[in-house]
């Protein structure tokens, strides 16, 4: 049962693998749109499972979805077999005994951000997957589940987010956010192929490499990329221009962690946000500050999980102290509003 770790090339690169669920809800088919049918599973850590539940809360479907939040640290799925040595997403309940990482260090809190899972009562993501009938992994989140079914929908955190932006708005109490804006998606897709691959990706392209080479060439191209994004921003508000779209939602959540996490555990000291890149420092402000998107970032989950998860690159699961920075400070972003957007 793989996990992020183990998706290396043989010159020690890291590959992510395809998410393998990629069903959609649409009227009339199998999985047809319905409050109360659907279950969310995120990781408050996982940029990409984060991003959908920043979605859920921003198109106001908390009414029509129910969610539930692992534990950040990854914990041995099947402590009882020695010869399984799998280590993932775990649900607990708040307050409940605190966890150590998989070697035994650490004391990481069950805190009141859990949400265990309510609908199926699996102890693991794992779990879920192999209720699911999968039973090869790798198990991730963000997972859309049926509760009708039984089953999961979809597991890919881009089909996710345009499943919600559009499929659920005769439940949402904001329904008229659109995150794919029909005129913007060619330049969407223009932006998408630099930012993932080089920022997104890239982060987990420099901390996940197993060779010199490898993480050099990550380095390389995440430097080049942000001040890329840096230049961009100067002169445009967000990503695709004036609107605010699932381009944001992305680099935010990669920039947001990039700081407190990435620029140490990945090895992506190019500098920091808050102090080389002024412009994308003050669009993590101005995106944090939109209505519910503060509501999706918890940093002592993203914190645990990074440090606590890994023992081959945090032994001991020491959580660097770092410093607490407030994002609700002005960001004086709205003057780009009125200028015209660029992709670079």
């Amino acid at each position: 049962m793989p996990t992020a770790l183990d998706e290396v090339d043989v010159k020690g690169a890291f590959k992510r693998t395809e998410s393998t669920y990629r069903s959609t809800v649409e009227e009339g088919s199998r999985f047809s749109p319905a409050s109360g049918r659907y279950h969310l599973y995120v990781a408050l850590a996982c940029p990409w499972a984060d991003g959908v539940l920043a979605a859920l809360f921003m198109k106001g479907l908390e009414g029509a979805i129910s969610y539930s939040i692992t534990h950040s640290t990854w914990q041995r799925t099947r402590p009882e077999d020695p010869d399984d040595v799998h280590c993932g997403w775990v649900f607990r309940k708040p307050g409940d005994p605190a966890l150590s990482n998989s070697l035994g260090f650490g004391h990481f809190e069950c805190d009141e951000a859990l949400i265990p899972d309510t609908v199926n009562g699996c102890e693991t993501v794992r779990d879920l997957y192999q209720k699911a009938g999968d039973a090869v992994g790798k198990y991730t989140t963000p997972v859309l589940w049926d509760k009708q079914e039984g089953t999961i929908v979809n597991n890919e955190s881009l089909d996710i987010l345009r499943i919600l932006n559009g499929k659920f708005n005769n439940f949402a109490t904001n329904p008229d956010l659109d995150l794919f804006p029909a005129e913007l998606m060619d330049a969407a897709q223009e932006a998408n192929a630099w930012i993932y691959p080089n920022i997104n990706n890239g982060v987990y392209r420099c901390g996940f490499a197993k060779t010199q080479e490898a993480y050099e060439q990550a380095f390389g191209q995440l430097s080049a990329a942000l001040d890329r994004a840096e230049s961009l921003l100067a002169e445009q508000r967000f990503v695709l221009g004036d609107a605010f779209t699932y381009m944001d939602i992305r680099l935010f959540m990669t920039l947001v962690r990039f700081d407190p996490v990435y620029s140490v555990y990945f090895k992506t000291n190019c500098g920091t946000i808050e102090g080389n890149y002024p412009n994308l420092f003050d669009y993590v402000k101005d995106v944090y500050q939109m209505p519910g998107m503060s509501r999706s970032i918890n940093m002592k989950h993203i914190k645990m999980h990074y440090f606590t998860s890994h023992p081959d690159l945090n032994k001991y699961g020491i959580i660097p102290k770092g410093r607490d920075v407030d994002l609700s400070q002005p960001h004086h972003r709205e003057k780009l509003s009125a200028k015209k957007p660029r992709i670079l």
